[in-house]
């Protein structure tokens, strides 16, 4: 490598790290688009199109954790190029794929390497930009790119779909991917935590377990029942995993879950108000691309172009954000995200309908732009901010997960309430749509209560403790290394 290359440049370790989160978002955001032209090609159902929503965001957020820890100790760039190559390779056969069981498993193979890409990222941004108000900037500008993805998705999404077909919505992912991996490879810098962390396989199991039985209970209960042996078995293996979890990751030296992080409140505000976002974002997503291509009867392009309001207000309020965070905290953002998110779902719950006015929708998902624009960059750099930078990609990919992990309990909970409206024609799916809004509204509601309740002063005091403690026992952690 040159010796210039090899010299950090900040912001140009930014844009190039900026570059595998436009990959992973604009991906999902165009996938939403494409569903119901998968749902007629592959002749699948609701269920079906859940499952490759699900797949990939199960995947991703199981071993976001794993992924964050091993970047610590192997590389971050090693890991960071890993992913995108294996993402990348996986796009292409998502493109391939003949039926639903090959593009549910190639989205499978998406998320093990997406899951290297953004938390990983995060963690070399982090390791980069070492002053606060810095960094505040660059996260504001990061999450600006989730905000470029959503009004590019739509837009591009449409006009793929509507011009070569579905599969070309992944194949996009190629020439992105190839040029990211020259950039990184060329300029960002390798990083290492000092203390490198140890893998807990017990861990990550009941992480797979916990995740994979509770969405599979929820996608499948509408067809099933509850009371099904599958699905209660599902459920019962879901919460012997989150029991085991919270007995056994305490007693671990190096933790897949660092439970010690969330003696912060602000820490432990963030993952909710992640959780609470997405569940409203993935369900927001999935409901409105089935409404206005199955009920208002719209082709992937204009239905593309319906959701740009929404988009184009995420993309201008996130740096926003990010200059509101630097200059003064993490609270006003977050305030003002809940109420907006809270709103535009209410809304629409009060005025769904076969045909709802044009400019009510507009209005909801202006609304719905503006609170998704907002609650971004509080999260991540709240997320960060006040972990030892030893434990940068940890706690990144606890954040990330914590997004993951809400986006697919909104897509399996509304997918499964949507799906006995589905078989009931339009007015079933109207009916069905309204209470889904209701429960975004409840999403967006969580945010604010959360939002208000850890961003205090005694909040920002409960940070500065747990930073001390963990900085403290990681360089006891070090010194006892080096002696060894």
């Amino acid at each position: 490598m040159p010796e210039d290359a090899a010299r950090p440049r900040p912001w140009l370790v930014l844009a190039i790290c900026c570059m595998s989160m436009l990959i992973v978002s604009l991906d999902n955001t165009i996938l939403n688009i494409a569903l119901p032209a998968i749902q007629r090609d592959l002749h699948t159902s609701v269920s079906g199109l859940q499952w490759t929503v699900d797949a990939y965001t199960l995947v991703l957020a199981a071993l976001l954790m794993l992924s964050g820890s091993t970047a610590d100790r192997v590389g971050r760039r090693r890991t960071l190029r890993a992913g995108l190559a294996i993402f990348t390779a996986a796009s292409l056969l998502c493109g391939l794929a003949p039926g639903l069981g090959w593009l549910v498993a190639a989205r499978i193979l998406q998320a093990v390497g997406g899951s290297m890409l953004n938390p990983v990222a995060m963690s070399i941004i982090s390791n980069t930009f070492t002053d606060p108000r810095q960094r505040a900037r660059a996260i504001g500008v990061w999450s600006g790119v989730v905000g470029i993805s959503m009004a590019a998705g739509p837009i591009i999404g449409g006009a793929l779909v509507e011009s070569a077909g579905w599969r070309s919505i992944f194949w996009i992912n190629v020439p992105i991917g190839l040029a990211a991996l020259f950039l990184i490879g060329r300029y960002v810098p390798e990083s290492r935590a000092a203390r490198p962390r140890r893998v807990d396989p017990v861990g990550q199991a009941l992480v797979i377990v916990l995740l994979l039985t509770l969405t599979y209970a929820i996608i499948e209960s509408p067809s099933r029942g509850w009371t099904s042996p599958v699905v209660a078995g599902s459920a019962a293996a879901a919460l012997c995993a989150l029991l085991g979890l919270l007995r056994y990751e305490p007693r671990r030296t190096d933790p897949l879950i660092d439970l010690r992080f969330f003696r912060s409140a602000p820490f432990a505000g963030a993952t909710v108000i992640a959780v609470a976002t997405f569940a409203g974002l993935g369900g927001f997503l999935f409901v409105s691309s089935l409404y206005l291509q199955n009920v208002r009867h719209l082709d992937p392009l204009h239905a593309g172009l319906f959701m740009l309001p929404m988009a184009l207000m995420a993309l201008l309020t996130a740096p926003v954000s990010g200059r509101m965070v630097a200059s003064r905290g993490p609270r006003t953002p977050l305030l003002l995200a809940g109420a907006a998110l809270c709103a535009s779902a209410v809304l629409q719950a009060l005025t769904y309908s076969t045909h709802m006015p044009t400019a009510l929708l507009v209005v909801a998902y202006l609304l719905f732009g503006t609170g998704f624009g907002l609650v971004n960059a509080p999260i991540t750099n709240t997320a960060v901010s006040g972990m030892p930078r030893s434990q940068a990609g940890l706690a990144a990919a606890v954040a990330s997960t914590s997004r993951q992990v809400g986006q697919s309990l909104g897509v399996a909970v509304i997918g499964a309430l949507m799906a006995g409206g589905v078989h009931a024609g339009a007015a079933g799916f109207t009916d069905a749509g309204r209470t889904a809004w209701w429960i975004i509204a409840g999403c967006g509601a969580a945010v604010l209560v959360t939002g208000t309740l850890t961003s205090g002063r005694w909040a920002r005091e409960t940070a500065r403790r747990t930073a001390r403690t963990l900085a403290a026992e990681d360089a006891e952690g070090t010194k006892e290394t080096v002696k060894a």
